[in-house]
């Protein structure tokens, strides 16, 4: 997993509606990259839900929340809408398939999807947390809040 401390990996990938992100235009904002294995599962659906839920409290700590899988764009927009996911953006590491997870050294190659990771990067693109969990468990939202908010 990238090391806490380091500068983020650059990239650009899709969201559910083929808009184009790029990390390096976030700076200013801290950005968690919420890393889930794959959609159309019930505990990924749960952390994105999660995402979504607190959609708020995230711009009232200057933070974007990002949910990353190596599914497809067009399986991204109907897991969205499944979701009712309005305003998180989801975002497509289809191809080359899972390069950002190998970026943030989350991909599990045996798989072919990432680890379940939750990373924060602070307003000047470095590394401030990083976490993996097991596939099995949603990720606590709450201790990710409570960081970004200086709570830790």
């Amino acid at each position: 997993m990238i090391a806490v401390g380091s500068k983020a990996p650059d990239f650009i990938l899709k969201d559910q509606d083929g808009k184009q992100v790029r990390l390096s235009e976030l700076k200013g904002k801290k950005i968690l990259l919420s890393f889930h294995p794959l959609a159309w599962t019930w505990v990924c659906a749960e952390q994105m839900k999660s995402l979504e839920a607190n959609y708020e409290r995230f711009e009232k700590l200057n933070t974007i929340a990002l949910g990353l899988s190596v599914d497809a764009v067009p399986s991204k927009k109907a897991w969205a809408r499944e979701l009712a996911i309005e305003k998180t953006r989801l975002l497509s590491d289809f191809w080359p398939h899972g390069g950002v997870a190998k970026l943030y050294d989350i991909f599990r190659e045996k798989d072919g999807f990432s680890e379940r990771a939750n990373i924060i990067v602070d307003e000047n693109l470095k590394v401030i947390f990083a976490k993996t969990y097991p596939i099995s468990q949603v990720p606590d939202i709450e201790e990710v809040i409570k960081l970004l908010a200086g709570k830790s």
